[in-house]
């Protein structure tokens, strides 16, 4: 093959060749369309991927209605699989345990006998055990089937019909939530309560330009099928409504116990979402009965402080959940003398008792793309997919209607000459065609009085008949006036949508009440102490201030790197080579009596990462931050603290960059001074710099040529700064004023002078 045909694809027969990353491109957008559209996102209209949508509609094609006897489950998959979806039996019968399980939907779909699994993650028995039929709420989505209002599509091999969508009356993907993973996407939908949704689309129907403010009032938040608690603010749950996209914060529901001699228990009688009891006892028993970390020798100190705290407070949990209550977590605590609260937030703060629910409403729009949309969005596209869907059940009612009233006319004609329509039809040799010319009728008409027999035609009853033609032309009036009237066509979608809400509504489960997330804080006394930093990165701490630093002794080929004076309180931050910033408590710090823990026992670093400096100090103290390449930004110290023991990335480094020693800002610093390895030296006004709380590159503080860096930066007060060099074969300190440092004094950005001091290679300080 030479190098013309390298990398092509011919069919052998002459046809068009392509290349290779063509065809490998349009293949993987075929299959990510393949499993967006037919496997992983909801529709927008009926809230239904295609598998849970075939199970519904077979399951009513078997008559497996609410009030039906059930049937084996193995033979509702059977038909799903034979009919309509040629995948996995245990795919499909997964998804049909889902949907009948009362702690996954907020309104299950299928009414299922037997084990179908629990929320502890039991497993639902084999389908050759199980039985299954619809729920009275399946027929929110199937009672119009068959009433013209949605299209139907041939199956996989073509032998059946199946719809394409179904016509559901309530906005059903909101209220039972979704989940799902594409390619390239996801999507993640929490449930929702159907009263409220209900409300919404009302309001929206009757003020399409409804406030977004009045509708988050209607729909406050999600609403667990577990139930549980929605700590976070009206603010946090309307952005992420408003963008689609985002995080709710949710806890457990409890009640105190009062027991004999004014003995307490906690009991957990409600989880959020993912949690289940068996979770909680598990990650109980990760906290209490601890095992070393991969690659540690012992417990890391966190361990071990939070296996102390939890055996000091608690003294049994127990599981007691079964048929009387789904969710009974009782837990015991040591004492009857330990704070309520303080037990509860320990646990919450321990256990995934409090967690954070993602939303993600990404799902396939009435055009049928995938897309993420806001909760109005969802609204207005399910309103226009109903409007759509009885605009055709009205039409497909008027067809009929006209129809029957067309029939009725004909039998009108038949009452009123019935001899003469019979001996017509006995005389003649076509006897359709006769009845039309001879009483002018419609073919349809014709074939009507054709197809009736004898006792029918001799037994027609006028009255009956212009009864029902008279009943038939009003419903036809209405109709027409549904199809007319966008305002008479309103009120019917509102009264139909508010029939619903009656008839399958039900309170609100889950509280909407705004809570403080649960830290764990460990009460620690305000005291001097001094933290001791070694060059390769141990830390220890010492109680006090005002130690000789020479008095600190270090392992054998480890040496001092700083000694910092601060609070017990303080927060201690080391920075990586990648410039990410990691946090560690001050008052966790081992004693000086030892050599120390190293830093890196203490937090998660990077591969190949390491920590070269580390910082401590009040929360507002101010840093100055930046790189060897001259770029640099202010931050305070609060700014680069972080929760996480992984840290987060604070400082952007360039390929090469050296990260500078972070300088601390005094009070009454009006410059700061920077010296390059080559010699140029520049002041620059601290009202330059730019601050960054949320960390970045900075932008330049000292232009520097090819080959230079940044070397020393220092502080500038109004008493200068002192240049330490060697003078005459002698270590010399120098004296830098305001008067002598007034000529270096330049913009930001700005190359500088050559510094120019009495002493060789200056080492530069604050006065």
């Amino acid at each position: 093959m030479d190098s013309t045909q390298a990398g092509l694809f011919d069919d052998g027969q002459g046809g068009d060749a392509i290349t290779l990353g063509h065809y490998a491109e349009q293949a993987y957008l075929d299959y990510a369309v393949s499993v967006v559209r037919g496997r992983a996102l909801p529709d927008v209209t009926d809230g239904q991927k295609p598998v849970q949508r075939r199970i519904l509609y077979a399951m009513q094609a078997m008559g497996l209605a609410a009030g039906a006897k059930p049937v084996k489950s193995a033979r509702v998959v059977g038909d799903v699989l034979g009919k309509y979806h040629p995948h996995g039996d245990q795919a499909a019968y997964d998804a049909m345990v889902r949907m009948a399980q009362s702690f996954s939907l907020r309104y299950p779909l299928v009414d299922g006998h037997g084990n179908f699994g629990s929320r502890d993650g039991d497993n639902a028995a084999a389908m050759r055990y199980t039985e299954a039929r619809l729920t009275p709420f399946a027929r929110i989505l199937l009672d119009e089937l068959d009433e013209g209002t949605v299209d139907f599509v041939a199956n996989y091999d073509g032998s059946q019909r199946e719809p394409l969508l179904l016509p559901a009356r309530l906005p059903v993907m909101l209220l039972n939530g979704a989940s799902g993973i594409a390619v390239g996407m996801a999507t993640e939908i929490a449930s929702h309560n159907l009263r409220e949704i209900a409300r919404a689309c009302v309001a929206l129907i009757r003020n399409p330009k409804l406030p977004d403010e009045e509708l988050y009032e209607i729909v406050p938040g999600p609403d667990f099928a577990g139930g549980g608690q929605i700590i976070s603010s009206p603010e946090d749950i309307a952005h992420v409504y408003a963008s689609g996209r985002g995080s709710i914060k949710a806890r457990a529901r409890w009640e105190f116990e009062e027991m004999a001699r004014g003995q307490w228990q906690l009991v957990i009688t409600e989880l959020p979402p993912g949690t289940s009891t068996q979770r909680i006892l598990e990650e109980i028993e990760d906290r209490t009965n601890p095992k070393v970390k991969a690659g540690k020798k012992s417990l890391t100190a966190e361990q071990q402080q939070t296996r102390a705290l939890l055996l000091g407070l608690l003294d049994t949990v127990r599981d007691e959940s079964g048929k009387d209550a789904a969710v009974r977590l009782v837990f015991e605590p040591k004492t009857s003398r330990i704070p309520r609260d303080e037990f509860v937030n320990t646990l919450l703060a321990q256990t995934s008792m409090e967690t954070s629910v993602s939303m993600n409403l990404v799902c396939i729009g009435t055009d049928g793309r995938p897309g993420q949309r806001g909760l109005r969005q969802v609204l207005v596209d399910w309103l226009g997919f109903r409007a759509h869907t009885m605009t055709r059940r009205t039409q497909f009612r008027l067809d009929k209607v006209t129809d029957r009233i067309h029939v009725l006319e004909g039998r009108m004609v038949v009452y009123l000459n019935v001899d003469e329509v019979i001996q017509t039809i006995r005389e003649a040799d076509e006897p359709r065609a006769a009845l039309m010319e001879r009483f002018d009728l419609s073919e349809r008409q014709a074939e009507d009085i054709l197809e009736m027999r004898l006792r029918q035609l001799a037994r027609l009853e006028g009255f009956k008949i212009e009864k029902e033609l008279a009943a038939q032309k009003q419903e036809q009036e209405q109709l027409r006036e549904l199809l007319d009237n966008p305002g008479a066509f309103k009120r019917l979608m509102i009264r139909e949508i508010e029939a619903d809400a009656k008839q399958y509504g039900d309170d609100r489960r889950t509280l909407i009440e705004v809570a403080e997330r649960a830290v764990l804080e460990t009460k620690v006394v305000q005291e001097p102490v001094t933290v001791i930093i070694s060059a390769k990165g141990w830390l220890r701490s010492r109680q006090g201030h005002g130690h000789d630093p020479a008095q600190f002794n270090f392992k054998s080929g480890d040496a001092a790197y700083d000694v910092i004076e601060c609070q017990s309180t303080d927060d201690l931050v080391a920075f990586s080579n990648t410039g990410r910033v990691y946090t560690v408590a001050v008052a966790s710090l081992p004693s000086a009596r030892g050599d120390g823990q190293p830093i890196t026992s203490m937090i998660e670093t990077e591969p190949g990462a390491r920590i070269v400096h580390m910082i401590a100090g009040p929360a507002q103290q101010r840093y100055m931050i930046g790189t060897q390449s001259g770029y640099g930004f202010m931050a305070t110290f609060k700014d680069l603290t972080t929760r996480q023991r992984a840290g987060k990335q604070f400082v952007s480094l360039e390929q090469g960059d050296v990260l500078m020693k972070p300088l601390r800002m005094r009070a009454t610093d009006q410059y700061l001074a920077m010296l390059a390895r080559k010699g140029r030296f520049l002041l620059v006004e601290l009202s330059e710099i730019k601050k960054l709380s949320g960390g970045g590159r900075g932008t330049i503080l000292m232009g520097l040529d090819d080959g230079d860096a940044l070397d020393q930066w220092v502080p500038v007060g109004p008493d200068g700064i002192l240049a330490t060099g060697v003078y005459r074969n002698k270590s010399t300190t120098v004296a830098l004023g305001p008067d002598e440092l007034a000529e270096y004094i330049g913009k930001r950005a700005r190359k500088g002078k050559a510094l120019s001091v009495k002493v060789k290679q200056p080492v530069l300080a604050p006065a």
